[in-house]
């Protein structure tokens, strides 16, 4: 692969596409990207989480002004940082706010390397963009070529104001990943190739993909394990073994360079790779740092509702109102599903008269915010004080995601 001089110095200085620079050279993630337009069986955003490190999460969403006074407070203080990268905790080219950030970063700072990391669903369209705005690096997570395995790993896929799920949607998700990745390799920029290795669904066809995308001329591939997530539809699937991922790494590399120094970051990491010091930048104002903790509640965009479901398992609607021993809390906008917590019901109280009516407030109370409850079935009296509050109640006893996405339309 012939690579030009300007590039070659950058693909040198820049940790992720490069193992040697990792141990000199610092990236910074920019979370200005909430939204996303896929819903991944593994996947679940959070926009106020300090304590996961995995791609998805993040302690807080900046606004494209706050990302670049966030870049120059980093920049004075890790003079190695080379590289400022857009990852999520959504899709980044679902977010109008990811160019406007990479505008403003490469016109105040251009020697710093702008890269960014997406699904692919809308790279076809936005490729010359990113390109217009020196965005030579650009990551693509594809995990398969068969739409058949495609089906059981996307729960959806929302392309052009429609949601397509099943073996339809993958199928939309491959072919739109292909055509950017081709449109992204003829335009110069390099692209490396993000696969979550997932044990019994893709693992078996993981070296195709790979020889596939080699001969489009991706640059370098990076095989990640699954991390099981609690709230998602693979949250009790198992991660491939160390020595299982090597085994795919040794044998895909004898066809495609490998990246093996990936430490799946999160959407908001600072520093060198392995030493991640976004806790100290957690918050900035102006361009100075600001002592004090961050009090973070940005937990649902603005187009998002909250939803509590009685479910022991988060897979189906399997509790009622009265005796759930826990309700979870999601986000949706009507097309994606977000796990926001679980809220543990503490069912030792008495439940008769006026003792009984209390305990449901309290449940009620502990909902929060919540404008939609579904639970499999309910009584007269907590659907009578739901309702006096204004809370739409769903009875049913279906796939937990299905319900909370329907229950924007209820």
């Amino acid at each position: 692969m012939e690579i030009p001089e300007d590039i070659r110095k950058a693909l040198s200085e820049h940790p992720c596409f490069c193992e040697d620079a990792h141990h000199t050279f610092a990236r910074i993630h920019l979370p200005v990207a909430p939204k996303c337009n896929i819903q991944c069986n593994y996947c679940n955003r959070k926009f106020d989480c300090c304590n996961e490190s995995r791609p998805g999460v993040t302690s807080e969403v900046l606004s494209p002004q706050r990302a670049l006074e966030k870049v120059r407070a980093v920049k004075e203080a890790i003079p190695q940082l080379s590289v400022v990268g857009i990852a999520g905790p959504g899709d980044p080219l679902a977010n109008e706010d990811t160019f406007t950030a990479l505008e403003l970063i490469g016109k105040e700072m251009p020697g710093l390397t702008l890269c960014v990391s997406t699904n692919g669903l809308a790279l076809p369209d936005c490729a010359e963009r990113l390109r217009d705005l020196n965005v030579h690096f650009v990551t693509v997570t594809m995990n398969c070529l068969d739409p058949e395995i495609g089906a059981r790993i996307y729960d959806a896929v929302i392309f052009g104001g429609k949601k397509y799920s099943g073996v339809e949607g993958a199928a939309i998700l491959r072919d739109r990943q292909l055509e950017g990745i081709r449109k992204c390799v003829d335009l110069g920029m390099l692209v490396k190739i993000n696969v979550v290795m997932i044990p019994g669904i893709n693992d078996s066809h993981i070296p195709e993909l790979v020889r596939h995308v080699r001969d489009m001329g991706v640059y370098i591939v990076n095989i990640l394990p699954l991390i099981p997530v609690e709230g998602t539809k693979f949250s009790d699937l198992r991660a491939p073994t160390p020595l299982e991922r090597k085994d795919m790494m040794d044998r895909c590399g004898l066809d495609m360079k490998m990246m093996r120094h990936c430490r799946q970051c999160r959407a908001d990491a600072i520093g060198l790779l392995g030493e991640d010091r976004s806790s100290e930048f957690a918050h900035i104002e102006g361009c100075g740092l600001k002592d004090c903790a961050p009090n973070v509640t940005f937990d649902t965009e603005l187009d998002e509702s909250k939803v509590a479901v009685a479910t022991s398992d988060g897979k189906t609607v399997n509790s009622g109102f009265g005796n759930a021993s826990e309700f979870r809390i999601y986000a949706t906008d009507g097309n994606t599903v977000r796990f926001l917590k679980t809220v543990p019901i503490d069912r030792s109280g008495t439940v008769a008269g006026k003792d009984h009516r209390d305990h449901i407030a309290s449940i009620i109370d502990s909902l929060g915010d919540c404008g939609t409850v579904i639970v499999e079935e309910i009584g007269p009296m907590p659907s009578k004080i739901l309702a006096s509050r204004g809370i739409n109640v769903v009875i049913t006893s279906g796939d937990v995601n299905e319900s909370v996405r329907l229950s924007r339309s209820s």
